[in-house]
């Protein structure tokens, strides 16, 4: 997509984002500020997140925030693991477009 993402590896829109992250905080996000959060690639940039949800849902974004999200530890007897780190995008609309995942 861009020349700016990592490694030299160009993504389509559908590898860019992952799934919709759906939780409660992220409805409130959507419904008072028409921000939705996605799982995205970790490797993704924001300019690859924009373009993918502007291509995917015919939609016109404002704005892209994004956390990296560290692996949390788990145990299994006497070994410790830890889950997949993962990346999260919050992806602020224009006021007249909506995304409806339901």
């Amino acid at each position: 997509m861009s020349d700016g993402s990592k490694k030299g590896v160009q993504l389509e829109p559908y590898q860019v984002v992952i799934r919709p992250l759906v939780t409660e905080k992220g409805t409130h996000l959507s419904e008072s500020y028409n921000a939705y959060t996605f799982v995205v690639d970790k490797s993704a940039t924001k300019t690859d997140i924009k373009k993918a949800v502007s291509d995917l849902w015919n939609v016109r974004v404002v704005s892209v925030r994004t956390q990296n999200r560290l692996g949390k530890p788990r145990r299994h007897k006497y070994k410790v693991g830890y889950t997949k780190s993962w990346k999260k995008a919050i992806v602020e609309l224009h006021e007249d477009d909506r995304i409806s995942f339901f």
